[in-house]
């Protein structure tokens, strides 16, 4: 909602959001300015905190004006969701990913699905255009190439859910959901306007359903 209230921002020049916008972006950054609040963490998952980063992300990409300089900025706040991520990044099953759930406690934690790993080429995808680092988008064409060898995307560009680690990824939930194209989409076309070099500029605009 507030990623919405700030793109209404931008082709409207209405500034009537703006402060509502900023007080909820910051509400939840938490103690660490990483979106990982006391009183969510217990139950957030990766695709709960990649939400929150591209909210921020749209920010900063827009120039919405930044909180008081004593508040977090929304590029840091981005980068911090990012940093956050990449450390999780798990080779121990699936030869790599994301889980859903950050914690062993939570169901879901042995899932690996779409939503949180398209969320995180998204987001690595942005942050590559929007600040010319090489190693963001480096990581978009791992995490990438990384779901093309799961399955989760396959050779005709289907999106599936996820899959479980518990047969190593073998077997996909071949559900699909249109935000998981929708995330797929928009990391491929933020991949295709930043890094010529990146393999995955190759990439069609148009994921079959």
């Amino acid at each position: 909602m507030f990623g919405q209230l700030i793109d209404y921002w931008q082709l409207t020049n209405d500034t009537t959001y703006n402060d509502r916008v900023t007080a909820g972006l910051l509400a939840q950054v938490g103690e660490n300015n990483d979106y990982m609040p006391t009183n969510q963490t217990r139950t957030e998952g990766n695709d709960d905190q990649v939400f929150w980063a591209f909210a921020v992300m749209t920010a900063a990409e827009s120039k919405f004006p930044n909180p008081p300089p004593d508040q977090p900025q929304w590029l840091p706040l981005a980068q911090s969701v990012f940093n956050q991520q990449a450390a999780r990044w798990n080779a121990s099953t699936c030869n790599g990913g994301l889980r859903w759930q950050i914690y062993p406690f939570n169901a879901g934690f042995n899932y690996k699905n779409t939503i949180s790993n398209g969320g995180f080429f998204q987001l690595a995808a942005r942050l590559a255009r929007y600040t010319g680092n090489a190693t963001y988008a480096g990581w978009a064409d791992k995490m990438y190439d990384w779901m093309e060898e799961t399955g989760l995307v396959n050779e005709q560009y289907m999106v599936y859910d996820g899959a479980d680690v518990a047969d190593n990824c073998t077997v996909k939930n071949k559900i699909q959901y249109t935000y998981n194209y929708g995330t797929m989409i928009a990391g491929a076309t933020y991949v295709r306007t930043s890094f010529s070099h990146s393999s995955l500029t190759s990439l069609p605009l148009c994921l079959h359903p």
